[in-house]
């Protein structure tokens, strides 16, 4: 695929749209409490606005400002995060965040929040206005799009999610070109079953993901505390009678 820009013919199924509006306006009383609270504590624990917007590339290349609730502190160097995220792309490792061994950036809370998933319920908005989809590939930022190969491209032929295969599929535990290859896959194959399929798997998938956290966080902190009880020996220097360290007659009332 050469470039999603000349695919302007290309639509979103409409059964998409109606299942997206319909289960968001559906759940409404479930979610809209939870994200209440997370703004009051948000509000609580850090200065700053309670949104974090952000331009981001999605359906056919169009970009958007999308929503999350703000998991940082105001003013966190955003270069740290794109020099890790180029990293990501250009090597065949796990896309391992930033913060899973412990970030200075982020708020109080503010990993549990981004590892279950509850910093994006604002990105429910972004779905009701046509903007992004309940599944589909994440989408990305405007910097990390530059750099897409042209076959990578063919992720934007559908609409971005708040969940999809690639979240369903490991996540964390795969490569950048391995997400890549999930969402092209979503894209040429999604269907409604598809997509109820994906949903379902998301809540389970995200359970993992924070025991995962946990576990990476108790790993750090019992590593840390075991350098403090055993420091490292330390090397112990010793001088000859009648010299100092440099290998001098010391000075007169000079203590050796």
């Amino acid at each position: 695929m050469e470039n999603v820009q000349h695919k302007e013919s290309v639509s979103s199924p409409r059964w998409k749209r109606i299942t997206d509006v319909v289960l968001v306006l559906f759940t409404l009383p479930v979610w809209l409490p939870v994200a209440v609270t997370m703004a009051v504590v948000i509000r609580v624990v850090s200065k700053g606005p309670i949104l974090f917007r952000q331009e981001r590339v999605g359906f056919l290349g169009r970009r958007f400002m999308c929503l999350k609730f703000r998991t940082m502190h105001v003013g966190a160097d955003a270069a740290v995060h794109q020099g890790h995220l180029k990293q990501l792309m250009h090597s065949n490792v796990p896309m391992v965040k930033m913060d899973s061994h412990g970030d200075s950036r982020i708020i109080p809370l503010g990993r549990l929040f981004r590892a279950s998933g509850l910093d994006e319920l604002p990105q429910l908005f972004n779905v009701l206005r046509g903007e992004m989809s309940l599944v589909g590939p994440r989408p990305c930022l405007p910097y990390e799009y530059e750099n897409y190969l042209p076959w990578q491209k063919e992720r934007f032929v559908t609409s971005p999610g708040l969940t999809g295969l690639w979240q369903v599929s490991g996540k964390n535990k795969t490569t950048f070109v391995e997400m890549i290859q999930l969402d092209i896959r979503y894209a040429r194959n999604r269907t409604f079953w598809m997509d109820l399929v994906i949903l379902l798997r998301t809540f389970p998938a995200l359970v993992v993901q924070v025991w995962e956290n946990r576990r990476r966080k108790n790993a750090a902190f019992k590593s840390s505390k075991e350098e403090l009880n055993h420091p490292a020996p330390t090397l112990k220097l010793y001088s000859l009678p009648g010299t100092n360290l440099a290998g001098n007659t010391p000075a007169d009332g000079e203590n050796l």
